[in-house]
């Protein structure tokens, strides 16, 4: 039985939450309360599995909440918002910064047990439960700025050959690695690179804009047609599958989704295949499932740099696992050496 403690100051939303999460047998809520200060309470006495977080309450936000209890009592933290408000979307990012896993948007009053969202919370509750988190320290040491490339770092593995671009899949707990890559990576990086992240519908606008600050360069959700450019980042946008052609060219596709996901890593990393031979980085995330997996063993049977996420540093080891299991990367590193890895293969271009 998963124990859950919902964050929210809406009753309404509260109430909703409490119905669809107990329609599941194995989900039980333990408590429900509306404010970060009542959450910190609360956590200490029921020790919880997992913990829904709203970003926006009375006193105490979601954010600081969020913060405190991974400092003290560290503990699964979905975040559960509304996409539709630009501070709460600002602050659900800073949430996932500062420990909570993952980010769903609200379910409706109007949602039934057969709506998306009320199916997308359910198996993210059961998923994220069994998370294994750590604490946060309040005074915790994090990489500022760009990451020097240290002498030690390898690169023997690959041919001496030039790199064109990068594809880099994520899912769950990919916000914040994607962060701590892109910022290390200088505004000299040469490197296009393509991003597909798997995130609730609604939220790639301000994720997007929250990996802009933290960038060195520019970073944007993906256009029909757009040709890329070295040094920029694009993002693939919501519902669509993300591809590349050979003229350097980003197709956004309605086609059906791949492993049961729109976008997928698998459609990304097939085109980059077809256009770039062997001249492509491919690099896969922390993640559930195994989206991507098969592909980037195929970028390295085909003589690509393919590069997966270490299990200590992965929020969930599906995706990588999966591609570490076929022997699918050249590198099995954490999100800052995999930043250098890129500094040093961009210096080939």
């Amino acid at each position: 039985m998963i124990s859950v403690l919902i964050v929210e100051d809406s009753p309404v939303v509260r109430d909703l939450l409490i119905s669809i999460l107990e329609s599941d047998p194995q989900i039980r809520v333990v408590g429900a309360v509306e404010s970060g200060e009542a959450a910190l309470r609360e956590v200490g006495r029921l020790h919880p599995d997992l913990i829904t977080m709203d970003v926006i309450l009375p006193g105490m936000d979601g954010l600081e909440a969020t913060r405190r209890i991974m400092e003290e009592f560290p503990t699964p933290i979905l975040i559960v918002s509304a996409v539709w408000v630009s501070t709460e979307v600002e602050k659900t990012f800073r949430a996932l910064e500062a420990g909570a896993l993952a980010v769903l948007e609200k379910p409706s009053v109007a949602s039934s047990e057969d709506d998306v969202r009320t199916r997308e919370l359910i198996r993210a509750v059961k998923v994220m439960s069994e998370v294994k988190v750590v604490r946060r320290w309040s005074r915790n040491t994090r990489m500022e700025g760009v990451i020097s490339p240290p002498d030690d770092l390898d690169i023997t593995k690959v041919p001496q050959q030039r790199f064109d671009i990068v594809a880099i899949g994520a899912s769950t707990g990919g916000p914040t690695v994607l962060k701590t890559i892109l910022s290390g990576l200088s505004e000299n990086f040469t490197l296009p690179i393509l991003i597909v992240q798997h995130m609730t519908q609604g939220f790639i606008g301000g994720f997007v804009d929250w990996l802009s600050r933290a960038a060195h360069y520019p970073v944007s959700v993906a256009v029909q047609g757009q040709e890329i450019c070295p040094g920029h980042a694009y993002v693939a946008p919501d519902g669509l599958q993300m591809g590349i052609n050979s003229f350097g060219k980003i197709a956004l596709t309605r086609g059906e989704p791949d492993h049961g996901l729109c976008p997928s890593v698998s459609h990304l990393f097939r085109s980059v295949l077809q256009a770039y031979e062997k001249n492509a980085v491919g690099v896969l995330l922390t993640g559930m499932g195994r989206d991507g997996a098969y592909e980037l063993k195929v970028m390295k049977d085909q003589g690509m740099m393919t590069i997966a996420q270490n299990k200590e540093s992965s929020v969930v080891f599906g995706m990588p696992g999966e591609a570490i299991g076929m022997n699918a990367a050249s590198y099995i590193l954490p999100p800052e050496r995999i930043a250098q890895m890129l500094i040093k293969l961009s210096s080939r271009r």
